[in-house]
């Protein structure tokens, strides 16, 4: 369950980057944390059951911290403020808890943590096309 999440993840990942790199969003940052968060979301739901049979009630924090980690960008997108250093402490807590679980569940959470890292370092600017007219 945990590699079939892991796997899913990495191709999120991947679709969200071809999409970003072919359709050129005007804010591509939003479109990385929104998806950072969905695949997020998405790996903690299907980890669900088997984290709930193995840890019992601690799977609400084992499988929240990494959660509330990728909303963290979302809220300082939505203040206005600070916008990339919450992307890069998001980033650092996610692969924090996948290292402090072992790589376990959280190595699942990982691959989300690309897409915090590229809305950090994106310009925000769309990038121009080689054919465009000067």
């Amino acid at each position: 369950m945990i590699g079939l999440a892991a796997v899913g993840a990495i191709a999120g990942v991947l679709l969200v980057g071809v999409v970003v790199l072919v359709r050129r969003p005007v804010d591509a940052r939003r479109v990385f944390r929104w998806s950072a968060l969905a695949i997020t979301v998405l790996v903690a739901a299907m980890l669900t059951p088997f984290t709930v049979d193995d840890s019992g009630a601690a799977a609400g924090y084992l499988l929240g911290v990494p959660a509330a980690a990728a909303m963290l960008p979302l809220v300082a997108q939505r203040i206005g403020r600070l916008t990339r250093a919450a992307d890069v402490v998001a980033a650092l807590v996610i692969t924090a808890w996948g290292l402090l679980l072992g790589l376990g569940i959280g190595g699942a959470f990982l691959p989300a943590v690309v897409l915090l890292i590229a809305s950090a370092a994106s310009t925000g600017t769309p990038r121009t096309s080689a054919n465009a007219q000067l």
